[in-house]
């Protein structure tokens, strides 16, 4: 796969979140699957996370919350995406997620929601057939 055919994917801490493991193991996971990885590193607000994404011209945005704060944040990106005309950015959220809010993420236009234990495989195979 040449450099222009790659799916480039922006991972992204939003929030006060310290917590970056899970994302790290993300990032480097579809690295290794073959996916152009950016990451924008810890307490990103949703505006920073929103320019990145466009900047980057990145096809998937993947959020990795930790805080609880998950919905709100979501809703913001996406709301944000929107507004800059850039909808076509595939937004997941990745973390812990309770499962009641996974229908609530999905109506406020979240792709794909990855709980904890998910595996690397199964979030490329699913990046791979949205994109």
């Amino acid at each position: 796969m040449n450099r222009e055919s790659k799916i480039r994917v922006l991972i992204a801490k939003p929030g006060l979140d310290g917590h970056e493991r899970g994302a790290r193991v993300v990032a480097f996971g579809l690295r290794d699957e073959g996916f152009e990885v950016i990451y924008s590193g810890l307490r990103q607000t949703v505006r920073q996370i929103i320019n990145a994404a466009i900047e980057e011209d990145v096809n998937v945005l993947g959020l990795s919350i930790l805080s609880g704060a998950h919905l709100a944040l979501a809703k913001k990106i996406i709301e944000g995406l929107k507004e800059e005309k850039a909808d076509d950015i595939l937004v997941l959220v990745g973390g812990i997620i309770p499962e009641g809010d996974i229908a609530a993420l999905k109506e406020i236009g979240v792709a794909g929601v990855f709980t904890a234990g998910t595996s690397i495989r199964e979030i490329a195979d699913f990046i791979r057939a949205k994109v």
